[in-house]
Parts: structure tokens; C-alpha cells; sequence
């Protein structure tokens, strides 16, 4: 059997490994922000199901991997020239994901990480924050999730706003005409998604996304 000399708790260490991939790639790349925007987009336009989560996501992948596409192209060619025989897995670790750090540290605020630094002296004390690797990456990755999370929401607020000063004026002249009885939404939806349509929104919105990364 292929497995018969492996070291069942080495086998258990790798398969967890292989499960918080899907959860890497979420949190340490693009993806976050991207699924921010498009839902709150979404939720500003007022259509809750169209596009349904699995197609927002589906984009969020795609432009994920459009982005990412040199990070994972120069650490596969960081692997490639590595000695693995030579060096531990920590080493690995260490300089397969030099190209991804840099990325994360290009789109963190520093005030964020500045202040997941000063917790981290706090927190540990003397312990974990004598080892560099283990300090950058365990400070580095929640300050880049924070840091995409206040991005998208700014991104959000500013995209709301049209979409809310439609909605309010609807509502006001609905009021004017004394048709209190017609739902503002079922004028502002069509009114909303057509002016959307008309500025090609969700290219320029995807574009945008794509480009605040270069």
C-alpha cells in the first residue's frame, strides 16, 4: 500500500492541511473583498436573489484567480527551485509563501497591522513573537482579512449611495402624487437596474476590483 510507511500522525497533519486550503485561499487572497462588494451591490440594487450566492461566488473565484494568477505562478516556481530534501517543512512554508506574504502586506492598512503587532506583544508575551515566520504569518493574515473587510464596505457605501438617493426620490414623488399606496420599490427596482444596465455597472464595478490590486 502507498500509505503503509507513513506515520499516521504525519498523514492526519497533512489531510487538516489539505482541508483549511479552501479556507486559505478565502481569507489570504482577493476573494474577500470581491464577495464583499458584489453582495452588498446586490443588496443595493434590491434584487436578494439575482445573481444567486453560488454565481457571485463563482465571479469572486474567477476574478480571484485572475488576480493571483502571478503570486501562485511565482511560488510555483519557488517550489520548483527549492531543495525539499534539505530543509524542513517550516523552511518550506517559509519561502513558498514569500510571493503571497508580499502580497498581503501590499493591501494591508498599516494602522491595522501596527495594531494586531501591539496586540500580539501584549498576548504572547515572550512566547510566539520570538519567531519571525510565526509572527508574520499569524499577525499578517488577520490584519490583510481586516484591512479587505473595511475596504469592501467603503467600496460598498459608495456604490449604495445612487441606489438610496433612487429609492428616497421614488418614494418622494410617489408621495407628491399621493400614491401612498404603491410600494416605492416596485417603481425604484426597474429604475435602478436600468441605470445600472445603462452604465454597464457590473463591468466597471469588475474592473475596478480587478485594477485596485495593480
Amino acid at each position: 500500500m502507498i500509505f503503509d510507511d507513513v506515520n499516521p500522525l504525519s498523514l492526519a497533519l497533512m489531510l487538516a492541511a489539505l482541508g483549511l486550503i479552501p479556507l486559505t485561499l478565502m481569507m489570504c487572497t482577493c476573494f474577500l473583498k470581491i464577495a464583499v462588494v458584489l453582495q452588498i451591490t446586490r443588496n443595493a440594487l434590491g434584487v436578494q436573489q439575482v445573481p444567486p450566492n453560488m454565481v457571485l461566488y463563482g465571479i469572486a473565484g474567477a476574478l480571484t484567480i485572475f488576480i493571483m494568477a502571478p503570486i501562485f505562478h511565482e511560488t510555483q516556481k519557488i517550489v520548483v527551485e527549492m531543495d525539499t530534501e534539505e530543509m524542513s517543512m517550516t523552511q518550506i512554508i517559509s519561502e513558498a509563501s514569500v510571493p503571497l506574504r508580499g502580497f498581503m502586506e501590499q493591501n494591508t492598512s498599516p494602522a491595522v497591522h501596527q495594531s494586531f503587532r501591539d496586540m500580539s506583544e501584549k498576548l504572547w508575551a515572550g512566547g510566539l513573537e520570538d519567531s519571525d515566520f510565526d509572527k508574520n504569518l499569524v499577525v499578517l493574515i488577520p490584519s490583510f482579512v481586516v484591512s479587505e473587510l473595511q475596504t469592501g464596505f467603503e467600496i460598498g457605501f459608495i456604490i449604495y449611495l445612487p441606489f438610496l438617493v433612487i429609492d428616497l426620490l421614488t418614494s418622494n414623488v410617489l408621495l407628491a402624487l399621493g400614491m401612498q399606496m404603491v410600494s416605492p420599490m416596485t417603481v425604484s427596482l426597474p429604475l435602478k437596474i436600468l441605470l445600472f444596465v445603462l452604465i454597464k455597472g457590473w463591468e466597471k464595478l469588475l474592473n475596478s476590483l480587478v485594477l485596485s490590486y495593480f
